[in-house]
């Protein structure tokens, strides 16, 4: 028998970065297991584009496709984001200053970060360097470019006596003063409709309810330890937007308008919670 559409599950999609994982841990180890279908294991961008095709129904996507796909409103409250060192989105570079960077490869499994960091430069160190996007492999990346910039899990790994590391929601933060929203629920409003009852809010609070468990099980794929891990999820990121990072989620839109990487800034609208 087929199912019927209004009986079926609602599809939501995350990536299975450690940045993730109290957001989606309900749906996958608590009581919210059965609520949804769950794809996760993908970028990002491959979450935007799942979204964007309508192979989802909502989907933890890079905040900068809230600007470039049509159709979407946010999932109010629920975010990662940083109040100010983030450590997971990066621009390592041999180079000790970012003025003599010429090149930058830059990981095409993000999006935000993308535009951060031209932002970064075009902004604020008032130059532009020439980009070249690459797989996030950094010592490839690094051949033919001064600096790159690596986002979730892989930046966590790369050693810091080797390269310096510059942290984007530091330097975010260093130049504007305001929070940084990296990733938020969206969903289509097309099919609005087949996702309200699904509780963002109540599985964050769950999954940050069993950081202990979430630590423990990134220890081996990680290759770090379990208080740097619980340290990141409690310090570094937040998973909860407070005014000064909606500031800066308002000014990251305006900017990226400013400097053509978006083609309109539109108001932040908010689905029902």
């Amino acid at each position: 028998m087929n199912e019927s559409p209004n009986a079926r599950l609602p599809r939501i999609a995350a990536s299975s970065y450690l940045n993730t994982a109290p957001l989606i841990w309900s749906f996958l180890h608590g009581p919210k297991q059965n609520a949804v279908r769950l794809f996760t294991h993908q970028a990002p961008s491959r979450c935007a584009e799942m979204l964007a095709s309508g192979e989802v129904d909502a989907a933890l996507v890079p905040v900068i496709e809230y600007q470039r796909v049509p159709d979407i409103a946010i999932v109010p409250d629920v975010c990662v984001g940083s109040h100010a060192a983030v450590r997971s989105v990066v621009i390592a570079s041999k180079l000790n200053n970012l003025k003599k960077v010429k090149r930058v490869a830059l990981d095409d499994s993000s999006r935000t970060s993308v535009a951060l960091v031209k932002i970064i430069f075009r902004e604020f160190l008032g130059f532009e360097p020439q980009w070249q996007i690459s797989r996030p492999d950094l010592r490839s990346m690094l051949e033919h470019n001064d600096a790159a910039l690596i986002i979730g899990d892989p930046a966590m790994k790369i050693p810091p006596d080797q390269f310096r590391i510059f942290d984007l929601a530091t330097l975010w933060h260093d130049f504007t003063g305001f929070g940084f929203v990296f990733a938020m629920w969206m969903r289509r409003w097309d099919n609005v409709e087949a996702v309200p009852a699904v509780d963002f809010a109540g599985a964050r609070d769950e999954g940050l309810a069993h950081l202990d468990e979430i630590a423990a099980g990134y220890e081996d794929k990680l290759a770090l330890s379990f208080d740097e891990i619980k340290d990141y999820l409690t310090r570094n990121i937040a998973f909860q937007m407070d005014d000064g990072m909606k500031k800066g989620l308002e000014l990251y839109f305006e900017l990226a308008h400013k400097h053509k990487l978006i083609q309109t800034s539109r108001v932040v609208e908010f689905t029902p919670s």
